[in-house]
């Protein structure tokens, strides 16, 4: 037994000390900015949540930030409003009063709108960021099932029209519109603001500060309304899409040492 506890501990060792010597090495690359790492589970429930932003402040508190923070990031979101503050954070404990993010796989959701609260996103081809509108969670029976709040709104909003101008029976129409909830679409048309608006703030504030806030919305369309081309929530956004919306995108060569050093960490 007390061999197997030498090992692990061994082991848990050299894993810390492999760790750390990958972090200088991408350090090397980040023009003297910390670099920290900030990752959650794509196992749902887990998500991006508002004691993700608590935790971060407490490591960045910790962490010498007078030269900048860049900020590894994997994701599959979660609360638009935690993401918002995450920003925040990242902004004001920044000795340039600016971050990066480096997308090390996928940065999606609230994960993107981290990313979009930055001044420069790295990241290789293969990376992904993706739209920022809302999803509704529903429980049914064994599982959990993610809607568009936009195509909820939509399809509430496309019976409702064909019922007022129905020359016919108004029945078949009013037996649909029972499974909506009018107070549950006024929730999902504030969400769907709330997102817009957090999104395009966040990007007024940063790397797109030259623009109005109507022309970063019309700008960045396709990572707010599904029919704006991606059509599904999970849909990849990759750098070339990302960079002609107007995101700063610095592309990383897949075949650099700086890449190695980070798909490794």
């Amino acid at each position: 037994m007390k061999n197997t506890h030498k090992n692990i501990l061994s082991e848990i060792n050299q894993d810390y000390h492999t760790r750390i010597a990958l972090y200088e090495e991408v350090e090397k690359h980040l023009d003297g900015r910390a670099l920290v790492s900030f990752f959650t589970s794509f196992n749902h429930p887990v998500s991006i949540s508002d004691d993700d932003c608590d935790m971060l402040q407490s490591i960045l508190q910790h962490t010498d930030t007078s030269k900048g923070l860049v900020l590894l990031l994997n994701s599959p979101g979660g609360d638009g409003l935690a993401a918002e503050r995450i920003v925040q954070a990242c902004r004001s404990y920044s000795g340039t009063d600016d971050y990066w993010v480096i997308v090390a796989g996928k940065a999606k959701s609230a994960a993107t709108i981290i990313s979009m609260g930055s001044s420069k996103i790295l990241m290789p081809p293969t990376a992904e960021l993706g739209p920022v509108d809302p999803q509704i969670f529903v429980n049914e029976g064994n599982g959990v099932r993610s809607f568009s709040a936009h195509s909820l709104v939509n399809g509430y909003e496309k019976l409702f029209e064909a019922a007022v101008n129905s020359a016919g029976r108004l029945e078949p129409y009013l037996q649909q519109l029972q499974f909506y909830d009018d107070r549950d679409i006024s929730n999902y048309r504030s969400l769907i603001d709330l997102s817009e608006d957090i999104a395009v703030k966040l990007l007024k504030g940063g790397m797109m500060n030259a623009s109005t806030e109507d022309e970063i919305k019309e700008k960045i369309d396709v990572f707010l309304k599904p029919d704006a081309g991606t059509l599904s929530h999970g849909r990849p956004i990759y750098s070339k899409e990302a960079s002609e919306c107007g995101l700063v995108i610095d592309d990383i060569d897949v075949n650099s040492d700086f890449w190695q050093a980070v798909y490794t960490l």
